[in-house]
């Protein structure tokens, strides 16, 4: 088993102690479009991957702020490791939400990794015993170190109508698709995955409208996971923002071990710390992060209070989320635009860390869930009091 501890202060220092060895790597990790096995290796042996796990299967059950924290950390260091690994913990933490049958399943390893197609790209059909999966999924961040795969899809019914549904499938049942070639987070290999007629049995699929069904009826359904049973799309809006606030303060990091070494060109001044400029730049950006991380700790005290009383978030506070989280995002990617466009041309080589933490905050601030302008449409919606038109709430 791995060299860990089993507290947050442990994990976090073990991760901090990491970070310039993610860092230095991550160039490596960006020419061959997947994370070094050392990288995965040393983030195991700091436990990032139990962090989501309940600890009767072995793992740490962190809370939500405190797993978003170390991811943060994580990012620091690398923002492609640190989105892969949050895309594992936040599927593991997912998982918790399902039947014992099917946790004791995934979890026999507590450091399970799971990556996952969140679109519903694939039809899941009804046979004996369970289901036959067909479809392909793209952009599946972290499939190429994954254990399983958990994919959206549609349950074909025999009156031809169609219901949502989870399909936790083992990575290897996959044909994964060398065609991740990106920009930004090239190190995540987001690759392709698809699934061409593969049995699924029916305690690995998970159908919404059949348990809402039957807790209806008044059958027995799991318990949430005791001061860990978040809303679903809250939880994962809101930790998605840990890898954007770390992204922002390696960002910082590199800017000023780089400053006491630079002046600025074809002008009389020898250090750019001395002129009023800089330190304008390194204050708001500063100001930036630490606002983003403001918003960010109000949303979790929120989901957590919420969450220690068994309770579901008012539609208020759902959408607040949804609009704080993508408000924070854009703070840390000003942030970090402004730290860049304060570095000189010599930031733009390959082998200076910046200009990759540069390229992958913007990038990433496109992904569809975290785009500003939608988020922040649902939460005015909400706030004047008009229906919020979408069901990712």
């Amino acid at each position: 088993m791995a060299n860990i501890g089993t507290d947050v202060a442990s994990v976090l220092e073990a991760v901090r102690s990491i970070a310039p060895k993610l860092r230095e790597n991550g160039q490596e990790a960006e020419n061959r479009r997947w994370l070094p096995d050392e990288n995965i290796a040393l983030l195991d042996k700091a436990g990032v991957f139990r962090i989501a796990t309940p600890r009767r299967f072995g793992g740490l059950d962190f809370s939500l702020e405190d797993q978003s924290r170390v991811l943060a950390e994580i990012a620091r260091g690398c923002p492609s490791s640190s989105w892969v690994s949050m895309v594992w913990v936040s599927s593991a933490w997912m998982v918790t939400l399902y039947s014992e049958e099917l946790q004791k399943e995934i979890f026999s390893s507590p450091s399970t990794r799971i990556s996952g197609g969140f679109s519903p790209t694939g039809t899941l059909v009804p046979v004996e015993g369970g289901y036959v999966l067909n479809g392909t999924w793209g952009f599946n961040s972290g499939c190429h170190g994954a254990d399983w795969n958990m994919m959206l899809a549609f349950v074909e019914r025999p009156d031809g109508s169609l219901d949502d549904a989870v399909a936790m499938v083992p990575v290897s049942e996959f044909t994964l698709t060398d065609d991740w070639n990106a920009s930004s987070l090239a190190a995540t290999g987001s690759s392709t995955a698809t699934a061409e007629d593969v049995f699924v049995p029916a305690h690995r699929v998970i159908i919404p409208s059949e348990a809402e069904a039957a807790a209806a009826a008044g059958a027995e359904v799991p318990a949430l996971p005791a001061g860990r049973g978040y809303s679903l799309y809250s939880f994962l809006f809101s930790q998605s923002v840990s890898t954007f606030i770390g992204i922002a303060r390696g960002a910082y990091d590199l800017f000023l071990e780089r400053l006491p070494n630079r002046g600025i060109s074809s002008t009389p001044w020898d250090k750019q710390s001395d002129h009023p400029l800089t330190q304008i730049q390194v204050a708001t950006a500063a100001s930036k992060i630490a606002a983003a991380e403001a918003l960010a700790a109000g949303m979790y005290r929120t989901l957590q209070e919420r969450a220690d009383a068994n309770e579901e978030p008012t539609l208020e506070e759902r959408a607040a989320v949804r609009g704080h989280s993508a408000y924070a995002v854009q703070l840390a990617k000003e942030a970090v635009e402004i730290l860049f466009n304060a570095s000189g041309a010599s930031v733009i080589k390959r082998e200076v860390p910046l200009q990759r933490f540069h390229r992958d905050i913007q990038g990433l601030a496109l992904h569809g869930w975290i785009l500003l302008s939608s988020n922040m449409e649902v939460y005015g919606r909400v706030i004047v009091g008009l229906d919020p038109d979408t069901p990712l709430l």
